[in-house]
C-alpha cells in the first residue's frame, strides 16, 4: 500500500523556508589593523558562484552631505544598487567620481537630484566634491548579499550565510589607492565560524 502525502503551496513555502534556515551559518569577524588594533569602517563580503547568483540591488541607499562631509564616508553596497546623493547643507555641492567602475558628475545643486547614481558594475569607487576638497567617499560594490561594515571594535557578524567554500575579501581606505581587497579562501562550516583579518593599513 502507497501513501500520499500533498503539500498546500503555504505548507511547502514554510518547509522550504525552514530547510533554508537550517542551513544558515554565521560567520564572525574581526578586521585588524597592522599592529592588532581594531579597524572601524572596514569592508568583508564572501565571493561565490551562488552568491552572485543570489545578489539583488539594495533599496533605499543614500549618501548625504552633511556638514560638508559625506555620510557615510564609506558604504558596502550590491550591483545594481541606485544611491540617492541628497544635499542636507546650507551650500551647494559638486558630487563626482572619475572611478574605473563609475564615472558621473552631479554638478552644483541643493536638496535631492531627480535621478539617482547606479552603480553597475563591481569594484570601488572613489566620490569626491569639486567645491570642498576635503570631502572624500568610497562606495564598495560587491556581488553578494553577504557583506558587513566594521563599526567601532571591528567586530562583524555576516548572519544567515549558507555554509561551503567562500573568497572571503576584506578592504579598508586606508589601503593605498588603487589597492584590491584582501582575498583568501574560506569554507564556512554549518557550526558557524570566526577569523581575524588583519589589513596592512595604521587604524586612526
Amino acid at each position: 500500500m502507497r501513501f500520499f502525502v500533498i503539500l498546500s503551496t503555504a505548507a511547502c513555502l514554510t518547509l522550504s523556508l525552514a530547510v533554508s534556515a537550517s542551513l544558515a551559518a554565521t560567520l564572525q569577524i574581526d578586521l585588524q589593523d597592522s599592529s592588532g588594533k581594531p579597524l572601524t569602517d572596514g569592508v568583508v563580503f564572501l565571493e561565490s558562484r551562488d552568491a552572485k547568483a543570489v545578489s539583488k540591488p539594495a533599496i533605499g541607499v543614500e549618501v548625504a552631505q552633511v556638514s560638508k562631509q559625506f555620510a557615510p564616508q564609506v558604504n558596502v553596497i550590491t550591483v545594481g544598487t541606485a544611491v540617492q546623493f541628497p544635499n542636507r547643507d546650507s551650500v551647494r555641492h559638486h558630487v563626482y567620481s572619475f572611478s574605473a567602475i563609475k564615472n558621473f558628475e552631479l554638478k552644483l545643486y541643493v536638496g535631492t537630484p531627480a535621478a539617482p547614481v547606479v552603480f553597475d558594475k563591481p569594484g570601488i569607487a572613489v566620490l569626491g566634491c569639486n567645491i570642498h576638497d576635503a570631502m572624500t567617499a568610497w562606495m564598495v560594490v560587491v556581488e553578494t548579499p553577504y557583506y558587513g561594515r566594521s563599526p567601532i571594535g571591528g567586530h562583524i557578524t555576516l548572519e544567515n550565510v549558507p555554509p561551503g567554500a567562500y573568497r572571503l575579501r576584506a578592504w579598508h581606505p586606508g589601503l593605498p589607492v588603487g589597492a584590491p581587497a584582501l582575498d583568501q579562501a574560506l569554507t564556512l562550516a554549518p557550526a558557524g565560524s570566526s577569523t581575524t583579518i588583519k589589513l596592512p593599513v595604521t587604524a586612526l
